[in-house]
């Protein structure tokens, strides 16, 4: 049996065997309900706006540990068939700057609830690049809960240079919300339908200077309500891809995310590494792929950067699934577990039984174990 791979996000969970040339067979919604979380998943089609809902992921962080207990159960015996008695092996992708006592509270759970044969644990930005076939770059990842930016060598996080901002999808869709009631103020949407807008027509201009012009004209799109009712989006969608690169709209006084990337780069040490990092760039989770974020974040990396390092953003290899990106700390943990398991990289249970969860670091073993990957046949 493959080893399983786990990305719990704040709010997708990913989970599937480790078959990097596909996508993972699970992608579900990490809300639960009280009334569901004591057998099983409840992130189906289901109003949770009317019932009392959990989120045991909070901006990439497991805040709610029984109900993140019920989550994983479900996937894994229901959702992907482990049998009690037969649990095989995991990976987990971990949230950048996962605190230690959260760290060895995943271990311990899995060992002692889950009598899991072997556990693997990496950070998300170092499976990113993975994914796409890199040990070394900047992974930006924006997801439902929060943004991270993080610098990687030779598959190891600079976790002096890292950049996390807690905010992401949700909050631009939010800021959505609110241009849209500007907009169009007869129109009273819930979240969910605002968000489902917010996916499929959200845009980025340009540069700043076309964003401004689109207040006096801009092209608009045609959207059909859930009632029926036809509206026409205009400048609004912008407003959610230019809160990245400005993010004072959304009430923020920080630099913009390339600036911010930039940054982050600038403080990893030595400085003859700051050419590799900038031209291995990875844009990754769900928000990246809103219509020409990639051209504008390339653009203004550019001129905020350097003359003599040009930014360079990597796409996956070919023969990777179109869902890479989207699904990139997943597909490159689908790629690392067919290293670290084989090669027995992982603790076993006799090794937990032994010496308990606080004894293990896989800083130094995901260090060693970037030469190797590269190597896998997917």
């Amino acid at each position: 049996m493959e080893p399983v791979v786990v990305d719990p996000g704040s709010q997708l969970l990913k989970a599937g065997f480790a078959q990097p040339d596909s996508d993972p067979s699970l992608v579900l919604r990490t809300a639960m309900t009280k009334e569901a979380a004591q057998d099983e998943f409840a992130g189906k089609s289901l109003d949770l706006s009317q019932l009392d809902v959990i989120n045991p992921v909070q901006r990439g962080m497991v805040k709610d540990w029984d109900a993140m207990e019920d989550l994983w159960r479900y996937v894994l015996y229901s959702g992907l068939g482990w049998e009690p008695g037969s649990e095989g092996q995991i990976l987990i992708a971990e949230a950048l700057l996962t605190p230690k006592a959260s760290r060895e509270r995943m271990v311990q759970i899995m060992f002692e609830n889950f009598n899991v044969s072997g556990l693997y644990a990496v950070e998300q930005a170092v499976l990113s690049l993975y994914a796409i076939g890199r040990i070394t770059g900047v992974a930006v990842d924006i997801g439902h809960g929060k943004i991270d930016i993080a610098p990687v060598w030779e598959g190891t996080v600079q976790h002096n240079a890292v950049k996390r901002f807690e905010l992401g999808g949700q909050e631009l869709t939010s800021l959505f919300g609110m241009e849209l009631r500007k907009a169009h103020p007869e129109l009273n949407l819930d979240f969910a339908t605002v968000e489902a807008m917010k996916e499929r027509h959200a845009a980025v201009a340009e540069d700043h200077v076309a964003y401004s012009n689109y207040a006096e004209d801009c092209d608009t799109v045609e959207h059909t309500l859930p009632d029926g009712k036809v509206i026409y989006l205009g400048r609004e969608r912008y407003a959610v891809g230019e809160a990245l690169f400005q993010p004072s709209l959304l009430g923020i006084e920080e630099y913009g995310i390339a600036e911010q990337m930039l940054r982050s780069v600038s403080s990893c040490v030595p400085a003859e590494n700051h050419r590799q990092l900038v031209e291995n760039i990875v844009l990754c989770g769900g928000t990246s792929a809103m219509s020409g974020f990639e051209s504008r974040f390339q653009k203004e990396a550019m001129l905020l950067g350097t003359p003599s390092i040009r930014p360079s953003l990597i796409k996956p290899p070919e023969y990777m699934p179109d869902n890479t990106l989207r699904y990139s700390a997943w597909m490159g943990g689908a790629i690392l577990a067919k290293v670290v398991f084989p090669q027995n990289q992982h603790i076993t249970k006799a090794e937990y039984d032994e010496t308990g969860a606080g004894s293990f670091s896989w800083n130094n073993l995901t260090r060693h174990l970037a030469y190797e990957y590269t190597n896998i046949n997917v």
